[in-house]
């Protein structure tokens, strides 16, 4: 395939670089590249939004229909690459990216007409209530129950790592509806007012003291059987849906190759200790390569998966194979970025936000004050989304035929 972009998409590249610099604050960039976490804060994320809904932007993902774009996938990669290199915040993705596919794909018309348009203007913020304290991985075994009574569902049990709980008021949810059919066949998909009688979130703090991520308690939990999306029984499938576009939805490549790029220019400043600069030295040049390389190729394989589906194929399998590796990776460079700021990368605030008048000051840089954080929080990507252990599994099945 021709990876030289037509001269069409480099004229929209440029319109999206002018549109970066004319609209996207200094504040925000300097509240992204401090945020250590893989979710930018509501402030920043929520912020953004509004800007790129003004814009007409915001559904670059989504159908035309729904208030989308109508962007090629190139476009729409185009657009996380040069947003990754103007250090813009991370959008509210649960909503946005794994939520709304969903409701355009299996939710009824009235389920579309309400909850679309209050995603886009960030009426409701969405968080996801998958795992539990026993069904991590083997979702098909989740215990949290919901049974009818008449035109509504009752829905008792827990939840874990539900990312940002504490600010969403809405919850996408996996439940058990049937307890008498195979584990897959009884698991049914609501949407959950969290501002109710019932539902206690408590926080979980992370290794770097963030909390990001959270155990949800459902007692007595009311729902419409309007929220029900799909049938019930179709949980299952709504669930492979959803992490399909979760694992290969976005593309981590940018992201990674604008990290690796301001180490690079960083290393070309820290001192090696002899008198040089680190990136003098040859043992961290050979590891900043090597990781540049895997990252480019990395990059190669997403827009070869971009290309079919500008063909109408689905991901398929091959996003379990995007997140094994930009998972690994990922961990790699927070590694790499510990090294390049040596003893200042020690430095360990547990302090939130990062940025702001309200921070501790960093040692050093403030490139130096967030690879601690970031590195400890990353260790959580070869688990979320599906472990890597998870990911061998499906591809060895699927891909390998074993």
């Amino acid at each position: 395939m021709d990876f030289q972009l037509s001269p069409a998409e480099l004229a929209f590249r440029d319109e999206v670089r002018a549109f970066l610099d004319e609209r996207l604050p200094d504040h925000l960039r300097a509240g992204a590249t401090a945020t250590p976490t893989v979710f930018a804060e509501p402030d920043l994320g929520r912020e953004w939004q509004r800007i790129l809904h003004e814009q007409g932007w915001l559904g670059y993902h989504w159908p035309v229909e729904h208030g989308g774009t109508g962007w090629s996938p190139v476009q729409r990669y185009i657009f996380e690459k040069e947003c990754a290199l103007a250090s813009a915040p991370g959008l509210p993705v649960l909503g946005l990216k794994l939520l709304a596919p969903v409701l355009w794909t299996f939710g009824t018309p009235e389920q579309k007409a309400h909850y679309l348009p209050r995603i886009l203007t960030a009426e409701d913020y969405w968080c996801q209530g998958f795992s539990e304290p026993g069904a991590g991985s083997d979702l098909a075994s989740l215990k949290t129950s919901a049974r009818r009574e008449g035109d509504r569902y009752i829905v008792n049990g827990s939840k874990i790592w539900t990312t940002h709980a504490h600010f969403a008021d809405h919850l996408f949810c996996l439940v058990r509806t049937d307890a008498a059919v195979k584990p897959q066949a009884g698991i049914s998909f609501l949407l959950i007012d969290m501002n109710q009688p019932g539902i206690t979130v408590r926080p979980i703090i992370g290794l770097a003291g963030d909390h990001e991520v959270n155990e949800v308690f459902l007692d007595e939990v009311e729902v419409p059987v309007s929220d029900l999306v799909g049938r019930e029984g179709d949980g299952w499938t709504i669930a492979k849906f959803l992490l399909e576009n979760e694992r290969g939805g976005s593309c981590f490549a940018p992201e990674l190759l604008a990290v690796l790029s301001r180490l690079r220019q960083d290393a070309a400043q820290e001192p090696d200790g002899y008198g040089d600069a680190l990136i003098q030295d040859a043992s961290f040049a050979q590891d900043l390569a090597r990781l540049e390389l895997s990252a480019q190729a990395l990059e190669m394989t997403e827009l070869r998966i971009l290309a079919e589906v500008a063909q109408g194929r689905k991901p398929g399998p091959q996003t379990s194979l995007i997140k094994l590796v930009a998972s690994s990776l990922r961990q790699d460079v927070d590694a790499l970025a510990m090294r390049t700021y040596g003893h200042a990368g020690l430095q360990l605030s547990t302090r939130r936000p990062l940025y702001g008048n309200d921070s501790d000051e960093p040692i050093g840089s403030k490139a130096a004050q967030i690879a601690a954080p970031a590195y400890l929080n990353s260790r959580a990507w070869t688990i979320f989304g599906g472990s890597n252990e998870v990911q061998m599994n499906i591809i060895a099945k699927t891909v390998l035929g074993l």
